[in-house]
């Protein structure tokens, strides 16, 4: 089971359905370049209550729910609802801390502390009207993306980007190649400890493309879209644990299955209106 819900979050959530190959071309027309090369993440994966976000939900938009992929035959959502019924109506997301070698919008880096990193907390959505055509990325809203360099949002959000600022590390704890992941924001703190373990998955072959729509009333009007290529993936060990305190909505989300640390990808990404 464990292993069923790790392959089915990573392809569903993550990937989206893309043959493999070389990383996918970016749509014309983008007004800014996002560049990122050698990252490394821990990332999660949580549902939540849509109700904690809903202000947050642009009226295009929609939340995919458990019960909705329980509906359309997938099995792990099928197999948590039997144990927990109330979650039909919830949502799902993942939450990644990442830190990079590169990362550069039109050639500007941010300035990053010692352990600098950032934090994404993003939500499967569909359109609210099944007419409408959001491209063929996996659509994704952007509940939170913080980062630790004030200056940094300022000039993202100038560009039309959402960011927000956030005390935001990621770094190894010893030789053993544990992973140490923290963000302290208002209303949050948030700990991770992921030691990989076991084969890795994915690489040269996998590949897919995403489109960030920031969150309502952001006052941000450009769409990210990402492409991505070589993944590598390996579980965390049984021992690797979330800690969520605060008043936050991501506080009160529920974790679902393994976490996993990602590393070695390449992505290109642009704003679009």
């Amino acid at each position: 089971m464990r292993k069923y819900i790790l392959i089915t979050i990573a392809l569903v959530t993550l990937f989206g359905s893309y043959a493999y190959g070389e990383l996918p071309d970016l749509p014309d027309g983008a007004s800014t370049l996002w560049i990122v090369n050698q990252p490394e993440e821990v990332v999660g994966y949580f549902l939540f209550d849509p109700s904690t976000v809903n202000e947050r939900l642009p009226s295009k938009l929609r939340f995919i729910t458990v019960g909705e992929l329980a509906s359309g035959g997938v099995m792990w959502a099928k197999d948590h609802l039997a144990e927990n019924p109330m979650h039909n109506r919830w949502g799902i997301s993942f939450f990644e801390i990442v830190r990079m070698g590169t990362f550069k919008i039109d050639g500007y880096a941010p300035s990053w502390p010692p352990n600098g990193a950032m934090a994404l907390w993003a939500a499967r959505v569909a359109p609210s009207d099944s007419s409408d055509n959001l491209g063929l990325a996996r659509p994704l809203l952007v509940l939170e993306f913080w980062l630790p360099d004030s200056q940094y949002v300022t000039y993202m959000r100038e560009k039309g980007h959402y960011a927000t600022y956030g005390s935001v590390e990621l770094r190894q704890k010893n030789a053993l190649d544990t992973w140490l992941g923290y963000v302290d924001v208002e209303g949050l703190i948030v700990s991770v400890q992921c030691t990989p373990e076991g084969p890795v998955t994915g690489g040269a072959g996998s590949r897919g493309s995403q489109t960030l729509f920031p969150p309502k009333s952001s006052g941000i009007i450009y769409d990210v879209t990402v492409t991505f290529a070589g993944h590598q993936i390996q579980e965390c060990e049984e021992e690797a644990s979330w800690k969520l305190e605060g008043t936050h909505a991501l506080a009160r989300s529920t974790p679902l299955g393994p976490s996993t640390f990602q590393f070695g990808y390449e992505l290109l990404g642009g704003a679009f209106k």
